[in-house]
């Protein structure tokens, strides 16, 4: 028999059923998504990467300069880069391509155009035809690049287009270790093709003028190829700068990519004392000063890779030099919108030019 529990006083006991207690989630709060910090861990390494990067590129830099030379020259940058080079036909009308041997072992790539005056007899030409043409009455150009690219770089063909509109001989050189030229850059290197090519170029003129026009980096080279021909006893007829700089140690001041780096502490120890050590010096301002041969500067004053301010002293640095020549400076106010290398935009180019040479 079931032993039955004595009734609890004051009736039956209630049953209770045991119920978990519900926790209320706080209003305006969601739970984050577990991508978020996946995304937040990313930024963080690739910061510390970037980081590192940042403060170790001064330190190798300076371990090794011959790198800071391959910041200065770009040669490695081939573009553009579906362009036949031996084809040159294919960007620009009226043009041969052609190689000079500037030095044992190293062959630079170099592009002729003719006065578009003289673009239907030059068709089907060989080169022996368009080295005679030199000598007729057209002057000459020797077009000295910037750094990076081609002889085929767009700003730089547009510019030859306009040059062979105006009536002149445009002869577009890449330097060694560019494009398909041999060799490598460095700043006695290229200024030796320079001077070889206007040597070359002079023996087959037979009066006619023959100018050295450089372009940013090219323009450092244009003096220096000027100099060391009026030091040989033979001045260039005229020096044209296109965006040039004081020197290249100020240059790199200057230059976006020095930017970057112009609150690292020893910014000129690490980067522009290290030009010096790999013998990149490009004193347009201390060439001047030497120079007997016309000069015409061309400088935009909206230019963000070489300021404007850099023309202009080089300008005052020619005037007040104490070799007596013609020095023209050309300003181009930046609502031209001309930067660092549309000067060939200019409608009155071919005017300037004339004008310049003209007066010489």
């Amino acid at each position: 028999m079931k032993r039955r529990e004595p009734p609890q006083k004051g009736g039956l006991r209630p049953q209770v059923k045991a119920v978990s207690p519900k926790i209320a989630k706080p209003e305006g709060r969601t739970p984050k998504p577990r991508h978020s910090s996946r995304v937040l861990s990313y930024l963080k390494a690739c910061a510390l990467i970037l980081g590192t990067i940042y403060i170790c590129v001064p330190f190798i830099i300076r371990l090794c300069p011959a790198l800071l030379g391959k910041v200065v020259y770009l040669n490695m940058v081939k573009v553009p880069l579906f362009v036949d080079l031996k084809n040159p036909g294919e960007v620009l009308n009226h043009t041969i391509n052609f190689y000079l041997t500037s030095e044992d072992g190293v062959t630079v790539g170099i592009w002729h155009t003719v006065p578009a005056s003289r673009g239907e007899e030059a068709k089907d030409k060989d080169q022996r035809w368009f080295e005679g043409a030199l000598s007729d009455d057209n002057p000459v150009i020797i077009y000295l690049h910037g750094n990076g690219g081609t002889r085929a770089v767009d700003h730089r063909v547009q510019l030859m287009k306009v040059l062979s509109r105006s009536g002149f001989h445009v002869l577009s050189l890449d330097y060694r270790g560019y494009a398909d030229s041999t060799g490598q850059p460095s700043e006695e290197g290229v200024t030796n093709d320079s001077v070889f090519l206007y040597e070359w170029v002079k023996a087959r003129s037979r009066g006619n003028p023959v100018c050295l026009w450089g372009h940013s980096l090219g323009t450092g080279i244009a003096t220096n190829a000027a100099r060391k021909l009026q030091e040989k006893g033979n001045p260039a007829d005229a020096v044209i700068l296109e965006a040039p700089y004081t020197n290249i140690r100020d240059a790199g001041a200057f230059h976006p990519f020095g930017k970057i780096y112009h609150i690292f502490p020893g910014f000129e120890y690490f980067f522009l004392d290290t030009m010096a050590l790999d013998n990149i010096v490009f004193p347009n301002d201390e060439n001047i000063k030497m120079l007997t041969s016309p000069i015409l500067i061309l400088h935009a004053e909206d230019d963000h890779v070489v300021p404007s301010s850099m023309g202009k002293e080089l300008h005052e640095i020619a005037v007040n030099s104490r070799h007596p020549r013609d020095v023209k400076l050309v300003l181009y106010p930046p609502e031209l919108g001309y930067k660092h290398k549309y000067i060939y935009k200019d409608p009155k180019l071919a005017e300037t030019l004339w004008d310049f040479l003209n007066s010489i």
